[in-house]
């Protein structure tokens, strides 16, 4: 189905794939795909039978090529379409839709075919695990505009790479390739252009075929452990374990069997 002109969402066998679909300006960002993201997210909350997201790129020069400079210089604003009182507002508005990707009960898996640049990189950075094609282009480019990353680039890339590693990216705004950016944990996998999305889905399908009530509640622990002190995250990594617990004779069982094997 598409939300918009600008943001295709297709569902097969519980894994919704997300694609930016503007490939004649490399998936850049307008008001159309700003919007078609909140769209996509709103969806797959309302679709319980949805387990895993893939977000990617049309065609397969870019996930993302960033901001659309030249609707952004003929005036349009891609935050637009969201009421705001302040440029502060408008910003954190803007933020949230990306936000709602990392909030999303099941995980969500970008996978970079091609340039990630700017607000694309800060999509991919919004995501739980990346993969990248052989091809892949990564960088914050925001310094040489005016301006630093802001809808969330200089928190996650910290929290991903480093603190050492994100200031040197977002202080030059220089572009790494897939190699690199593997090398320093930005993306967890990388693969030749035709295998990517095939990589994706089968791992897209690994994690659906778990109980949903654990990767769901994996995903909420995780996201604690980044974003509290330690002793809070392991209390609510005791209660989500608790909360989610599945047959573990069952599980105990189903693994020694697969030992055998």
């Amino acid at each position: 189905m598409a939300v918009s002109k600008a943001v295709l969402v297709k569902v097969q066998d519980k894994v919704a794939t997300i694609t930016l679909n503007r490939p004649e300006v490399r998936n850049a960002v307008n008001v159309e795909l700003i919007e078609g993201l909140r769209q996509a997210a709103e969806h797959v909350l309302a679709k319980p039978e949805i387990r895993v997201v893939i977000i990617t790129g049309a065609g397969d020069r870019a996930f993302c090529a960033g901001l659309d400079l030249k609707a952004a210089m003929s005036g349009e604003d891609i935050l637009a379409t969201r009421a705001a009182r302040s440029e502060f507002e408008a910003l954190q508005m803007g933020g949230q839709i990306y936000a709602r990707f990392g909030t999303l009960p099941v995980p969500v898996i970008a996978a970079v075919n091609g340039y990630c640049l700017g607000v694309g990189m800060e999509l991919a950075l919004a995501c739980d695990i990346r993969l990248a094609s052989e091809t892949a282009v990564f960088s914050l480019p925001e310094v040489h505009m005016g301006t630093i990353p802001d809808f969330g680039g200089t928190q996650r890339l910290t929290k991903i790479v480093g603190a050492g590693k994100a200031k040197e990216l977002i202080f030059t705004g220089r572009r790494i390739d897939a190699a690199e950016a593997f090398r320093v944990g930005l993306v967890e996998h990388v693969y030749p252009p035709d295998k990517l999305m095939e990589e994706a889905r089968k791992l897209a399908q690994e994690i659906a075929s778990i109980a949903p009530a654990l990767i769901q509640g994996a995903k909420r622990v995780i996201n604690v452990a980044v974003s509290y002190p330690l002793d809070i995250g392991l209390n609510y990594e005791t209660i989500t374990a608790v909360a989610t617990r599945q047959d573990i004779k069952q599980g105990s069982a189903s693994l020694l069997e697969k030992s055998k094997s």
